[in-house]
């Protein structure tokens, strides 16, 4: 049995709403792409890009790659940004780097190891570029400020400090503040593991200093409550970790963010979206849309008896919102829509909370951690762009922010898996999928697919105008050799910026780990 709280199908809006305003509103600098989220509305729409149209799309050539060497992890995930003549980006690596954006060229890097060698040093959530800084977080629980001309460290602050805990969540600045989610792969912990100890939580950190301003938990403090059939201790509530990536309004100075599910009991804000004062870290709203949903990987397990109790009935389900929300502006009202794992996007009313719409666009499979909406949306002022995952096939659905109603609907091409790269290193998990966040621009969306191939759809109807097959072997501009792989994960969304567009190849699943991955810059 499948537990969602009330979901329809759509309409619940009292009044055709027309019009709307610029979907890049609030702190965007003209053809930059400054930070994962595009804007403070999370639109992750270039509205200035003039260059790359439907007309001349065909045209995009590689210009340049970059090659990660060869370490143990390879996967890479953080999405670059890009502020006038700089490209900002981490890898897999340990190392942060900034080049120029147009050639590839050098502008300095940074060694994450400087600042602890320790642990896994690698950069999993896109930077954010503000007041002369590059911000980002790390796999360990790191945050870091760097100078952005110089790559010197500013400072450096550990938001967690429990051993599992990381940063997915892609930072944003607004008002001398930086706000991130911090989130945990403590869930992976094994049979003889005491799980689970970690709390979710979002942070509003001092964007000069580094200080905590504010914290705030989605579950409270684990207890324990006995033991687990191995004997280990047994916690609960646990987890709802905050994957995504927060939005602001900045009219409002509201911000948005989804939660994940419970690790171990049931409790606290899973699998909601939050609306959070930007000032205080108090609750204006919140909307949970699952009624439980507690999952850790032992649920995967041949036989997890004892371990995985929401089997049984049916609430064991990795169903959490790890999309970043759309804030929308539209006849006078604001809007904020997410998408879920179970393949939902829910649309609130941004001031109250009220559920506007549903719509089920991706097909819910046994766990939602390959299936329905993974990691966000596209809103370009007029629609939505949203990609399904392993969704019998994913699908870019373009979808009317007002009532739900699918304007048109791109399957992810049958033959992904059968032609170029994935053809000639096969990989069982290949599909017709999306497992990375979608970008527009005008007339344009991109999507990259797990069959390594990047897309660029026309907006008037979902017609596909341009392909590249990244599973291929690439001369890095550093001198290296990478290879292009499925485009998936945070880092798999497309940045269109000054004319170029970017994409980082090599995340689950790896077609091979032989070489290091690739950042691919193209251009007209």
């Amino acid at each position: 049995m499948r537990k969602l709280i009330a979901l329809g199908t759509a309409v619940v809006l009292a009044a055709a709403l027309t019009g709307s305003v610029s979907a890049t509103e609030g702190g965007t600098r003209g053809g930059d792409w400054a930070t994962w989220q595009k804007d403070p509305l999370g639109s992750r729409f270039a509205a200035a890009e003039h260059h790359i149209r439907p007309h001349n799309v065909a045209n995009l050539k590689l210009k340049w790659a970059f090659a990660y060497p060869k370490t143990e992890a390879t996967g890479v995930r953080s999405a670059p940004a890009v502020v006038g003549d700089t490209i900002y980006f981490g890898g897999s690596d340990g190392r942060f780097y900034a080049r120029d954006a147009k050639t590839g060229a050098a502008r300095w890097e940074f060694d994450l190891r400087s600042v602890d060698p320790a642990g896994r040093a690698v950069v999993w959530d896109g930077p954010a570029v503000e007041y002369g800084k590059v911000y980002f977080g790390d796999a360990r629980g790191y945050f870091y400020a760097l100078n952005a001309r110089t790559g010197t460290l500013a400072w450096v602050t550990r938001v967690d400090s429990h051993p599992f805990a990381t940063v997915t969540s892609s930072p944003i600045v607004h008002k001398g503040r930086v706000y991130v989610g911090v989130s945990s792969n403590e869930n992976e912990g094994g049979r003889d593991y005491p799980c689970c100890t970690f709390r979710g939580h979002v942070d509003a950190l001092d964007a000069r200093t580094g200080e905590l301003d504010w914290r705030y938990h989605t579950v409270p403090e684990p207890q324990q409550v006995g033991t687990w059939p191995s004997g280990a201790a047994r916690y609960e509530p646990s987890g709802a970790g905050v994957w995504s990536s927060p939005v602001i309004d900045p009219r409002s100075n509201t911000l948005y963010v989804g939660t994940g599910q419970n690790y171990t009991g049931s409790g606290g804000d899973f699998d909601t979206l939050l609306a959070l004062d930007t000032r205080t870290g108090g609750v204006r709203w919140k909307n949970q849309v699952t009624e439980a949903d507690t999952w850790r990987t032992l649920c995967n397990d041949p036989d997890p008896e004892g371990y995985c109790p929401g089997l049984a009935d049916g609430t064991a389900l990795d169903y959490d919102i790890g999309a970043t929300p759309n804030i929308v502006r539209t006849g006078g009202r604001t809007l904020v829509g997410v998408g879920q794992k179970m393949g939902v996007y829910h649309m609130f009313d941004a001031r109250t909370g009220e559920v506007l719409w549903r719509r089920q666009l991706g097909v819910p499979l046994p766990s939602g951690g390959i299936s329905g909406i993974q990691w966000g949306s596209s809103y370009d002022g007029r629609l939505l762009y949203i990609p399904t995952y392993y969704a019998d096939p994913g699908t870019l659905f373009a979808v009317n922010p007002v009532n739900g109603d699918v304007v048109w609907q791109t399957p992810a091409p049958a033959d992904g898996c059968t032609t170029g790269g994935a053809a000639q290193v096969p990989h069982p998990l290949c599909a017709p999928a999306h497992g990375a966040p979608a970008s527009s621009s005008p007339g344009l969306a991109w999507v990259g697919g797990v069959d390594g191939k990047l897309r660029a759809y026309d907006t008037r109807n979902g017609r596909i105008l341009w392909s590249y097959d990244t599973v291929r072997v690439f001369n890095g501009v550093n001198g290296i050799e990478g290879m292009g792989s499925a485009i998936t994960g945070t880092g798999g969304g497309t940045v269109v910026a000054n004319g170029m567009v970017y994409v980082q190849s090599g995340y689950w699943p790896e077609y091979s780990t032989e070489k290091g991955h690739v950042l691919l810059a193209f251009g007209l």
